[in-house]
């Protein structure tokens, strides 16, 4: 009896630890959302400016039930995890290079700096000549803004490699390939990791602008079609639809990088 008396107290306060982590993570949106309809409610602020999260919560579900909303959402994740995929594959093969040869470094480094600042809405006018306006004008735009923080992390992972690793490998006289897949790519893997998830998060910042490009379809054409025809509530919805998509794919590549990554320790 003591035993199972025991064990219902450990479940109790595991149960209580959760709670209070939830109710920590949830505290500051739902004060944000209560201030923010108080303001609506006492007039401070116009409804066509500002819309309370009650008339975002109405018009959000009117889209969900119509089919509005996932039908944009999906077109557009589409879209980015296309973009996304491309600039994984290539930043991750790229940084590794460069990151290992310092003459391949040396001669792309001028290229690659001047590029790397340039916004992926500035490239809108080149990607219609390039492309026209079909899908592949907009993965593109989705490619360069995932890329570069893909790319400048893989090589900052690779060039982080503890040179007491390299020695040793000298001593043992390891093949490069097997430094390269036991030793480098591994100590890399936080970093690129890294890259991806800013990659993730840069990429659905840019599919508002890769869906400026003609699109009839998409949750940026959704919110720029509202804009025109002042639905702010609208807009917030898409807003807060690209928000949480995007939260979930970076869990989703947390849970990846734990799987990838158990030796990592974390400051708690």
């Amino acid at each position: 009896m003591s035993r199972f008396a025991s064990r219902l107290r450990k479940q109790a306060l595991r149960f209580g630890r959760r709670a209070k982590s939830l109710a920590l993570y949830i505290f500051l949106p739902v004060l944000l959302i209560a201030v923010w309809q108080g303001l609506y409610e006492t007039g401070a602020v116009q409804a066509l400016l500002l819309p309370p999260p009650s008339a975002i919560a109405a018009t959000g579900w009117d889209l969900s039930i119509s089919g509005e909303l996932a039908r944009h959402l999906g077109i557009s994740l589409l879209r980015v995890l296309e973009g996304f995929a491309l600039a994984a594959l290539l930043g991750v093969v790229l940084g590794v290079g460069l990151g290992l040869s310092r003459p391949l470094d040396r001669a792309t480094d001028l290229l690659i700096q001047l590029i790397k600042p340039i916004p992926p809405i500035a490239w809108i006018p080149l990607t219609i000549l390039w492309f026209g306006i079909g899908e592949e004008g907009k993965v593109f735009i989705i490619f360069l803004g995932a890329f570069f923080p893909i790319l400048v992390n893989t090589m900052d992972g690779i060039r982080q490699t503890d040179v007491k690793f390299v020695e040793l490998a000298r001593v043992l006289e390891t093949s490069r390939l097997r430094f390269i897949a036991k030793v480098v790519l591994p100590g890399a893997l936080p970093s690129i990791m890294t890259g991806m998830r800013v990659g993730m998060m840069v990429a659905w910042m840019c599919v508002v602008a890769a869906e400026l490009i003609a699109a009839s379809s998409g949750v940026g054409f959704l919110i720029m079609d509202a804009r025109q025809m002042m639905q702010t509530d609208r807009v917030f919805v898409g807003m807060i639809a690209i928000g949480a998509i995007g939260k979930l794919l970076d869990v989703v590549l947390k849970k990846i990088e734990r799987r990838l990554i158990r030796w990592k320790g974390a400051f708690q």
